[in-house]
């Protein structure tokens, strides 16, 4: 009995997940809310079998939840699409219970819409990508700030304020009379100097990982 397979709903939520055991007849086995730890998901499905086929709807933290279970437990473990679940709930019923018999249902009749489990280093390749962009985005801001003061004080420097003789000029109090803006630029520079830093090592860590 404990060959037969199971097919498992994992409707997944930051502190609790719900977990849906159904059989081959689609008889509901269990449904119920356990922590959010692949251990305790573990736990209340395997008096049922180890021949487990479950899917766990995408989300944030979803593909590090699915990947455990694979590599701690052996089990058969999809990604679902959430859009294209939603259109197949026959209900109106939006509960955590209904969610999770709906993923375990679609793995035992095979329709599960399929997101790519993407494997662990790529999964971190993203989190760097978007890390960098992050870091740009927050650099960018840094220079909009630096122009809307040099435009609020109508300062004009001769070369651009991102070469050296740019810097150089802003940065020479004998071209800056007020020591607050002065400062100000000190700061703005020093703060995209930083953001230059956090880039540059970020993209050595991206290219350490593509090759």
């Amino acid at each position: 009995m404990l060959n037969l397979p199971i097919f498992v709903g994992i409707d997944y939520h930051q502190k609790i997940v719900q977990v849906c055991v159904m059989d081959q007849t689609r008889k509901i086995l269990l449904n119920q809310a356990v922590d959010n730890d692949p251990e305790a998901v573990f736990r209340v499905v395997a008096p049922f079998g180890s021949n487990v086929h479950a899917a766990v709807e995408a989300c944030t933290g979803a593909a590090e939840f699915a990947e455990q279970l694979i590599e701690r437990f052996h089990w058969s473990v999809e990604l679902a699409h959430p859009g294209y679940v939603a259109r197949m709930k026959q209900t109106p019923d939006k509960s955590d219970w209904t969610d999770a018999k709906l993923l375990a249902a679609l793995t035992r009749a095979g329709y599960i819409p399929r997101v790519w489990l993407a494997p662990k280093h790529i999964r971190d390749l993203r989190d760097l990508v978007r890390h960098r962009h992050g870091l740009v985005e927050q650099r960018k801001q840094s220079k909009l700030r630096l122009r809307t003061l040099l435009r609020n004080h109508r300062i004009v420097c001769p070369f651009s304020p991102w070469t050296i003789k740019g810097r150089k000029w802003l940065l020479d109090k004998n071209n800056i009379d007020s020591k607050t803006t002065l400062f100000l630029l000190r700061d703005h520079y020093d703060t995209i100097e930083y953001f230059d830093k956090k880039i540059a090592g970020t993209c050595r860590l991206v290219v350490l990982h593509i090759f």
